[in-house]
């Protein structure tokens, strides 16, 4: 749980998580919890790098492909 308590992001995910299998009346098993809560972190750091907006080497000076 060290990891948790160290890593805001991490246990908001952990605890949507959680809420999300009490809301389908399920009992959640706290190393699928966990596994769940590292996959969606790291989806969502996926797409925010691969997000255009995020990218460093578009610049007026270089050209970059437009799609990736």
């Amino acid at each position: 749980m060290c990891l948790l308590c160290d890593d805001e992001k991490a246990y908001q995910a952990y605890m949507n998580y959680l809420d999300a299998m009490e809301r389908q009346g399920k009992a959640a098993d706290p190393d699928k919890a966990i596994a769940a809560a590292l996959d969606q972190l790291e989806a969502a750091d996926r797409a925010r790098r691969d997000d255009p907006a995020n990218d460093r080497t578009l610049s007026p000076f270089f050209c970059s492909p437009v799609n990736k």
